[in-house]
């Protein structure tokens, strides 16, 4: 192996030149360099017992017609044909014939046995035992999937008979994406609950002091970091040793606290408490910044490019560096992080939830022991709403609220456009039992084609009746996922259920670290099953209130229990079938075909 310039090249072996019969020698670009590390780095996780068979994926890749029935077929096959081994070692599910000629024995209707020749490694199977004899002939020396054809007799390589995984051609690979989010809203996977969420703080409360620039970005990457980070203004009254032990009972990190010189010595000669500083942030009265212990200090450059904070807050916070880039943070005058409780509301008041879904102790959330309950709005009045932005009766198809196709994980239902249909009544969107497809039931949904920021969002809602069935209206977005829910349980149709998700980061930011809310069940006071009803969202950078036929039923401030959502999102409505039983208990097909129908959708600026 050489390298000219940017490229790396690679002389194939003799015993590939006939399956790869180009006299000149094998260009390895920086792309496929980091493909071949992106592969390796799924070895070593197999090898670590991550699980004894794992799919691996390339980012570019998608599925041929059939390829669920293939890959069953193959996968039987293989565990058939290698029962004494324990299972086979390696299966291709996606492979390119150089030039025609790969040499294949053992064939079979479902698989053959590979010797050479299979080129593109955009999709296999690969046990625990495989991964670690694939890491024992490392280096990697050429392409990844060059290389890889050197191991087959080792690893007794299997290949489907046909692949069934191809890479995309309609685009070029960056290895900046992943399909999984796609096979998840095609029904082809369930995602589960998705990534780990970050590590939890080691060490004691966190007391940062920013330069007050126009985007809060440290209260941000705290934020990232899994800390609940509370940020405060300057102006509020300074907090006394005993106030400020009371409010690091409940958050993690604090952001420009005002404290009295007294409860800031305190708490920087507590030895688990970290300081933290932005270089132009003048530090605050009681603070000898040359004083403070360098294992519980640092000092950040404020707008950072270079990810060198990371190093720094993880440094002194103990944690593990984020993959995403350091965030630019929210707007200061959304004020995201505050905490706009009334006064009393953080007691030790009994938990008033009435389903069995229970608040956990995740990030971004209140701890449970908190005792959240929804604050009174008595007197409440909500801004009246302002031009309408975005309007259709959905007497008929809407090109600002098109249906939807797909699924997402924990749906038994996959929508169809052909189950939205419209008429007098608005979009009737239709659940019912299908045969064939990949999940039992097929429903319908729309969503806006654009995504707003503040506002007011409402329809005119008939929730569909029947056990096991959930008719959703709700802002929602991805990367970082945030959403605001309104719900309503077929089986238990006098009640709404609302909701608020969220997770830190900015625009793009991969944070979706499970399905993370707080649920609340509102008596509507009648049958939200028997007739049209004037739903609403009215989401300001303050508070989030939700109203049912214009009289505010439930409101939520910052921290009350998660921040209010910052980011734009789409508003979608659907009819779905949850997997939980314990939302909304068995589906029961006696009643279906099962209808929610939606009319004067509106959103307000």
């Amino acid at each position: 192996m050489y390298r000219i310039g940017d490229q790396l090249y690679v002389q194939p072996d003799a015993r590939l030149a006939e399956c790869f019969p180009e006299d000149e020698p094998v260009r390895m670009t920086r792309q496929e360099v980091a493909v071949a590390r992106s592969h390796v780095e799924a070895w070593k996780a197999i090898a670590n017992g991550i699980d004894d068979y794992v799919l691996v994926l390339e980012d570019d890749v998608w599925f041929t017609p059939g390829a669920p029935a293939a890959i069953d077929r193959g996968w039987r096959a293989a565990l058939s044909r290698c029962a004494l081994e324990g299972g086979p070692k390696l299966l291709y599910f996606s492979y390119s014939d150089a030039g025609g000629s790969a040499a294949r024995v053992d064939v079979c209707d479902s698989l053959f046995r590979a010797v050479r020749g299979l080129w593109h490694l955009s999709g296999y199977v690969l046990s625990r035992e495989g991964a670690a004899a694939l890491l024992r002939a490392m280096p990697v020396v050429g392409p990844v999937d060059l290389w890889m054809n050197y191991r087959f007799a080792e690893l007794g390589a299997l290949a489907l008979t046909s692949p069934v995984i191809a890479q995309r051609r309609d685009e070029a690979s960056d290895n900046a994406y992943s399909v999984l989010p796609y096979l998840a809203k095609a029904g082809i996977i369930d995602a589960g609950h998705g990534a780990k969420p970050p590590n939890q703080l080691r060490t004691g409360p966190v007391l940062a002091w920013t330069g007050g620039a126009k985007r809060e970005s440290l209260a941000m990457a705290l934020s990232m970091l899994g800390l609940r980070v509370r940020a405060f203004d300057g102006d509020e009254e300074p907090m006394h040793e005993r106030e400020l032990h009371e409010v690091l009972k409940t958050f993690d990190a604090l952001v420009n606290a005002p404290l009295v010189p007294a409860a800031l010595s305190a708490a920087a000669a507590d030895g688990r408490s970290v300081i933290l500083l932005e270089a132009d942030a003048p530090p605050p009265a009681g603070l000898e910044p040359h004083r403070l212990p360098p294992l519980r200090s640092a000092v950040l450059a404020p707008g950072d490019s270079c990810d060198g904070s990371w190093e720094v807050l993880c440094g002194a916070l103990g944690l593990i560096k984020p993959t995403e880039a350091f965030p630019a943070g929210a707007p200061r005058d959304l004020r995201v992080f505050r905490d706009d409780h009334p006064t009393g509301r953080l007691g030790s008041a009994a938990r008033v939830l009435r389903d069995d879904r229970q608040m956990d102790d995740s990030p971004w959330i209140l701890p449970s022991s908190k005792g959240w309950r929804p604050g009174p709005i008595a007197g409440r009045l909500v801004c009246p709403p302002g031009l309408p932005v975005a309007e259709a009766s959905m007497t008929e198809a809407s090109t600002s609220f098109p249906g939807l196709v797909g699924t997402f994980p924990g749906n038994l239902a996959s929508f169809a456009r052909e189950s939205v249909q419209y008429g007098v009544e608005g979009a009737q969107l239709v659940l019912d039992a299908v045969e064939g497809g990949r999940r039992p039931y097929r429903s319908g949904a729309f969503a806006s084609v654009r995504s707003f920021g503040h506002g007011r969002f409402e329809a005119e809602i008939r929730a569909a009746p029947g056990s096991g069935l959930i008719t959703g209206f709700f802002l929602h977005r991805d990367t970082p996922r945030q959403e605001i829910d309104i719900e309503f349980a077929g089986h238990d149709p006098r009640r709404m259920l609302a909701n608020v998700f969220f997770n830190p980061g900015d625009d793009g930011t991969a944070m979706s670290f499970g399905y993370r809310g707080s649920p609340y069940w509102i008596d509507l006071g009648f049958d939200a099953t028997a007739d049209f009803h004037l739903y609403a969202i009215d989401w300001q950078p303050d508070r989030v209130a939700w109203l049912v036929d214009g009289v505010i039923v439930h409101e939520r401030v910052s921290w009350d229990p998660t921040p209010i959502p910052h980011l734009d999102m789409r508003l979608h409505a659907n009819l779905w079938a949850p997997r939980s039983e314990e939302l909304a208990r068995r589906i029961d097909e006696s009643t279906l075909p099962a209808a929610a129908a939606f009319r004067n959708v509106s959103v307000r600026a």
